[in-house]
């Protein structure tokens, strides 16, 4: 299936601030489908077929019209000719009677889009007339407040593009709450969700005859709390935007969408929702996630603390394997250290391996070298993985990378290269391939990794865990060429 932004452009020859006024229009018309109980079908003309729909949004709050997939299709002639009709006149067009279709009674008009000071696309809304009965008051309000809306896109004074739609979870829709005010801000109409929701902000009483600003901020100022700029916008419904009231009983989110005629304010609709369950979950997970980056910010303090006392240990041996010893313990607790100091800086359980890998190379041929001069160099990219996955593959890293500075360039000049490809196989797994490269003198005669010391041991050990291999091998013309194969647990 194509995206609205492929259909536009195989189909039109709109400019792109037309196009992107589509985007916006098809981003903010669920509202319109809901409010219509209808369904909304976007159309454009384009090659040789007339008409074509390029879009479609089903109504929330009433049965749909069209069950199966429009997108894509050619008008038929006499819908052509409506919406011929309604971009050539730049008015709202209504079929004079309903269509039948599978003994379906439909209601349909079309609407042009009008963008600056020409047309750009049709509107047409299909509404189920099936099992007809008396409408009641919340649905004549919502159908003129739909016909507003579609006034004011035939005036090309909608979609706002000051609106943030988009701006945080918990947006609110038609059927989490609607209150229509008037020019002066006035309630004239709450819908029973929208009544709801200023009670639990602490309200008493009628809502429909008050001015919903002063209800508002009478309620935020009551808790003790600023009343935000924002707000006063919003609940007067002068402006496109969005804000939130917190009071001690609820957390309400409301969007103002102003209404026009003729370039005029008449009034303005504003949608409620009550996001308190949500914000609180929200405000659980950034506790959590604070907790988190709290915790491996003391194990980084915790490791980094274990190495100092490494460290003055060693000092104070005078046996030189062993003080040699302490040394590389010292270099792999601050390995691990690295690690979850970089975890402590980010919101979730992964990292970005890049700027471990670069820190820790640097970081072991700076301590390795003493008399020779070692150049290191990093090709590639690691990429995002967990920290299970982080903590053993800086750990290889560590380990190979010091070996080769260590035994072979112990009495040369020389360079050490990692090298790093990431590929996605086909059962979805993301596997690395490392190859850590040096000029050195190369393997000992006879070398076997099984009876090797114990940094080929852990690094053996760890290659297991990641589900790797690895292998160690001459490089040419000289030194060694060590390359391990690892497979990376999926990201959560």
């Amino acid at each position: 299936m194509s995206t609205l932004a492929e259909m536009l452009r195989d189909t039109t020859t709109l400019e792109p601030a037309e196009s992107e006024w589509l985007h916006l229009l098809a981003g903010d018309w669920q509202l319109v489908s809901d409010l219509s109980f209808a369904d909304l079908v976007l159309w454009v003309r384009g090659g040789l077929d007339g008409w074509r729909a390029v879009a479609h949004v089903r109504p929330n709050t009433g049965p749909m019209v069209f069950y199966d997939d429009i997108v894509g299709s050619s008008s038929s002639r006499s819908r052509a000719s409506m919406l011929d009709e309604a971009a050539r006149s730049r008015r709202i067009v209504a079929k004079a009677v309903p269509t039948i279709r599978e003994d379906i009674s439909i209601r349909e008009d079309a609407v042009p889009v009008v963008h600056g000071d020409r047309t750009i696309a049709v509107v047409t809304r299909h509404a189920n007339l099936t099992g007809g009965r008396t409408p009641s008051r919340l649905e004549l309000t919502y159908r003129d407040l739909a016909d507003s809306i579609m006034r004011m896109v035939a005036a090309g004074e909608f979609p706002s593009t000051a609106s943030p739609t988009g701006m945080r979870r918990g947006a609110p829709q038609v059927g989490d709450g609607v209150i229509h005010l008037d020019a002066e801000g006035l309630v004239k109409y709450a819908s029973p969700n929208a009544v709801s929701a200023v009670h639990r902000m602490g309200h008493v009483g009628d809502v429909i005859g008050e001015v919903l600003a002063k209800v508002v901020t009478d309620l935020v100022s009551r808790n003790g709390a600023n009343v935000d700029e924002s707000l006063a916008v919003v609940a007067t419904g002068r402006a496109a935007w969005r804000s939130e009231v917190e009071t001690t009983s609820a957390t309400i989110t409301m969007r103002a969408i102003p209404l026009t005629l003729g370039g005029v304010r008449t009034g303005a609709m504003v949608l409620l929702r009550d996001v308190s369950e949500l914000r609180r979950r929200e405000q659980e997970l950034l506790t959590k996630d604070a907790t988190i980056r709290e915790i491996h910010h003391r194990v980084k303090n915790n490791l980094q603390t274990v190495a100092a006392l490494l460290r003055l240990q060693a000092r104070r041996v005078t046996d030189d394997a062993a003080r040699a010893s302490l040394d590389e313990a010292v270099r792999r607790v601050g390995t691990i250290a690295l690690v979850h100091e970089t975890l402590s800086q980010g919101f979730d359980e992964t990292v970005n391996f890049d700027e471990i890998a670069v820190r820790g190379l640097r970081a072991v041929v700076e301590v390795a070298t003493r008399e020779h001069q070692v150049e290191s160099t990093f090709i590639g990219s690691f990429g995002r993985m967990r920290a299970e996955d982080a903590t053993a593959l800086a750990m290889i890293i560590s380990e190979l990378v010091q070996n080769a500075v260590e035994h072979g360039l112990e009495e040369r000049d020389g360079k050490v290269e990692v090298a790093v490809t990431r590929q996605t196989l086909e059962s979805g797994e993301e596997q690395l391939t490392v190859t850590i490269t040096d000029d050195g003198v190369g393997l000992p005669a006879g070398f076997r990794p099984s009876l090797a010391g114990l940094g080929t041991q852990i690094v053996t050990s760890l290659a297991t865990d990641l589900k790797g291999r690895i292998r160690w091998e001459p490089n040419e013309p000289s030194g060694t060429r060590v390359e391990f194969v690892a497979r990376l647990r999926p990201l959560r």
